[in-house]
């Protein structure tokens, strides 16, 4: 059985899952993951893409990679638009760009598409800056815990 959790925590690298978590208590002013818990375990979805022109997802918790349908391998190699439908893409291009000059926001709602092409609405989502302690932007995360499944 291919280890799902390996295959993303050895792509994304320590420095940047780090990132994820101290990124979203520096901005928010509270933790990404409870005592006790990990990133990877937690019932939420958590999402991260880098800085390139057409930004690439680095990590996906077990929750993201059941949602969204695609393996560990997958998700890494899959452009961070291509989980908005086309419709909805102009919608998270002005959402990134909020992100982008705010820091976070914390009421994102919105339609997302699985592998399969089964639609969902996401719900009251987080998306933050993911921000070195130097200061340079290395990215962008996400979490939520409220989908609705889309019919059609």
């Amino acid at each position: 059985m291919i280890d799902q959790r390996g295959i993303i925590e050895a792509h994304a690298g320590p420095e940047r899952i780090a990132l994820i978590t101290q990124s979203h208590a520096r901005l928010t002013g509270l933790p990404l993951v409870p005592e006790g818990e990990s990133l990877w375990t937690l019932p939420a979805v958590v999402v991260a893409h880098g800085t390139e022109c057409d930004p690439i997802f680095f990590y996906a918790n077990r929750a993201a990679l059941a949602l969204f349908e695609f393996t560990a391998e997958e998700f890494i190699r899959l452009p961070s638009r291509l989980s908005a439908v086309p419709l909805a893409r102009e919608e998270r291009a002005r959402m990134l760009a909020q992100v982008a000059a705010q820091g976070f926001i914390d009421d994102y709602a919105g339609v997302r598409t699985a592998r399969s092409g089964r639609g969902f609405r996401i719900e009251r989502a987080t998306v933050w800056t993911l921000v070195d302690p130097k200061g340079a932007i290395r990215g962008q995360a996400a979490t939520f815990d409220r989908w609705l499944p889309l019919s059609g």
